[in-house]
């Protein structure tokens, strides 16, 4: 059974951490601040995200699901992309799951900190992350 995603004191630390190294060009590869307009709030709100990158292509996944980010996401249509001094807003498309299995497996075999929050393991087949799907959306950077 999947772990359920709570912003407790270490992974808010962890967040204020890695945003100050994005903030300053560093941090892990793929790795960048999200911008999005709150939809009630029209805040801009901002939260680390890891992208799946291939081929000249990106994905945005949600590992921890309908969180806060993604609801916010949908709502706008696009979103922000910032590393250092470098941003770009793109605008995103919701993957079905039979576009997203593929995308999550990657995702999954590529970070292991949000494996406990997939069902589905590296090794899984694509029947079982298209079955992950619905809990994990995926989007397409265009």
């Amino acid at each position: 059974m999947a772990a359920t995603y709570r912003l407790g004191v270490t992974r808010r630390l962890v967040n204020v951490l890695v945003t100050a190294l994005l903030r300053a060009g560093l941090g892990p590869p793929r790795t960048y601040l999200l911008g999005v307009r709150g939809r009630k709030s029209g805040r801009l709100l901002t939260t680390p995200v890891t992208l799946v990158e291939e081929g000249g292509r990106r994905w945005l996944v949600a590992p921890y699901g309908e969180v806060g980010w993604v609801k916010n996401a949908r709502a706008a249509g696009r979103v922000t992309l910032r590393r250092g001094r470098r941003a770009e807003t793109r605008r995103i498309v919701e993957l079905g799951p039979e576009e997203a299995a593929p995308v999550l497996k990657r995702y999954v075999t590529g970070n292991p900190i949000t494996r406990p929050f997939f069902d589905a393991r590296p090794s899984s087949d694509l029947a079982t992350f298209r079955a992950e799907a619905p809990r994990h959306p995926v989007f397409r950077l265009e």
